[in-house]
């Protein structure tokens, strides 16, 4: 695993009408192609994977392939 460097710059993914501090996730894109990932809540734990992994995980995103997570989330909130 990657060391975390000390001055990378956090990107807070929140709703934009988000108020208080979370936990929220936190991303950075850090030298040599890595990313590293944090919530709010416990910023000292970090997940690092590589940008391509990244990026592979964000296309998923975009093409509906998560989508059955927020709606099972959604389902049991409306119980």
């Amino acid at each position: 695993m990657a060391d975390v460097p000390a001055d990378l710059t956090w990107t807070r993914a929140a709703p934009e009408d988000a108020e208080g501090p979370g936990p929220w996730i936190e991303i950075a894109f850090g030298p040599g192609g890595f990313v590293y990932l944090r919530e709010t809540s416990a910023p000292e734990t970090v997940v690092t994977t590589t940008a391509q992994k990244w990026e592979a995980f964000a296309q998923g995103v975009v093409a509906g392939e998560f989508d059955h997570f927020a709606e099972a989330e959604a389902a049991s909130t409306d119980n």
